[in-house]
């Protein structure tokens, strides 16, 4: 594509490119050259599971993919260990080494679902921040003053309020800004939380006597509730790595306006076809529900393949629109020697929605739970613990418990 088709692809959906001449610039002596742009973006293992929120940097990085650009994925692994308090009013926990290694060996396998794993470089920054003496850490250091440091909204709103601000927490930008030298990057994209970092980064490539990166913003995602930023924390969240049905499922579950959000930053619709879809939305030429079914199915096709998508759509019917079972659903074998078994506990024991029995029982409350179809209200029931049953839990995870009492040895989830 030429410079100016390629500026189309690479500023949908971005909140600002800093600065877009020099993108400009850039894109023509790429061409010129025939040497692809060197682009970055960073992650810090804080959580082992992606999420949709974390896709929206990762759909970016493919689209300069498929325009032919470098694509670095860089991992924090060393910064992961300071923690980025970034939109936050105190510091955030550290890491240990061994947490970080563990969540980042589960981004690797997650992000090519989406990126070209033949075309993309991992790297990590303790690659090149662990064999960085004292002395180099202060020349780096010397590049960026206090003053400057404090106009970063989270340390100023401290400050002024007089809440600690740790050394280690002034350092943490300049290392993200050093990782750009480390990687010779022409562009870095974050999201708006990360603007102040990846400006510094522009002036530590200065500092050092390299072009300055481009930096590109992206919209933090909502969750499904519509307004606050997707988090697992918040439970509001779409993690890449659940199953078909379930990823399907909460797509169905979003607004309206924030399906068109979602379109926009997260899926392949061209430019083109995306005005259009708005416009037959807006005149009722297509129907609001279709057309968060075809979002659904390309996502689910994104991370699994079309067919288990079509199948989760299938399942989607069934459930909402027949009222029907679905064929597929997790099977769990329960291993019980007393005669009954309080339902709370069982579901605890089963779902990964309820973490504890208070949630289990809150569920039940909220009519949130049923047995072979049937909804149950009462938080303190005991069933007996033979045969199979079929326990829905919320509004879309299915499970088929069978019970056996040979050998048995207590089960329980803390």
């Amino acid at each position: 594509m030429n410079v100016e088709q390629q500026l189309e692809i690479i500023k949908r959906g971005t909140v600002e490119v800093l600065i877009e001449d020099e993108l400009v610039k850039k894109l023509r002596d790429s061409e010129k050259n025939r040497t692809p742009l060197r682009i970055k973006a960073g992650f810090d293992p804080t959580a082992p599971d992606l999420h949709l929120g974390h896709t929206v940097l990762i759909h970016k990085l493919k689209q300069f993919q498929d325009l032919g650009h470098h694509v670095m994925f860089l991992i924090g692994d060393f910064t992961g260990m300071i923690g980025d308090p970034s939109g936050k009013s105190e510091t955030r926990k550290a890491l240990s080494k061994k947490d970080i290694l563990i969540n980042a060996k589960t981004y690797q396998r997650q992000i090519f679902k989406i990126l070209d794993p033949q075309k993309t470089q991992i790297v990590y920054n303790s690659q090149w921040m662990e064999k960085m003496d004292g002395a180099e850490l202060i020349k780096l250091c010397a590049q960026y003053t206090v003053a400057r440091m404090l106009e970063r909204d989270d340390f100023y709103k401290r400050y002024s309020n007089q809440q600690p601000i740790s050394i280690h927490e002034f350092i943490y930008p300049l290392i993200q800004g050093y990782d750009s030298v480390a990687l010779k990057a022409d562009v870095e994209l974050g999201g708006t939380d990360q603007k102040f970092n990846l400006l510094v980064g522009r002036e530590i490539q200065k500092s050092y006597h390299q072009d300055p990166q481009v930096i590109i913003t992206m919209p933090i995602l909502e969750g499904l509730d519509g307004v606050n930023k997707m988090s697992k924390s918040l439970n509001n969240y779409i993690g890449i790595d659940e199953p078909p049905q379930e990823i399907f499922g909460k797509v169905m579950s979003i607004s309206d306006d924030l399906m068109m959000r979602y379109y926009e930053l997260i899926s392949d619709i061209s430019l083109k076809d995306l005005g259009t879809l708005k416009e037959n939305i807006r005149t009722g030429k297509d129907h609001p529900k279709e057309t968060k079914k075809k979002l659904a199915i390309e996502i689910v096709g994104r991370f699994y393949n079309r067919e288990e998508a079509l199948k989760a759509s299938e399942e989607f019917d069934l459930i909402f629109k027949h009222r029907e079972t679905p064929e597929r659903m997790e099977e769990k074998q329960i291993c019980w020697n007393e005669e009954n078994i309080w339902l709370p506990r069982l579901i605890t024991m089963c779902s990964e929605i309820a973490k504890s029995n208070s949630e289990s029982k809150r569920l039940i409350k909220q009519g949130g739970v049923s047995i072979n179809r049937e909804k149950v209200v009462d938080e303190n029931i005991e069933i007996p613990a033979k045969g199979e049953y079929i326990l829905k839990i919320g509004k879309r995870e299915f499970i088929k418990v069978r019970f056996s009492k040979n050998n048995c040895k207590e089960n329980s989830r803390d």
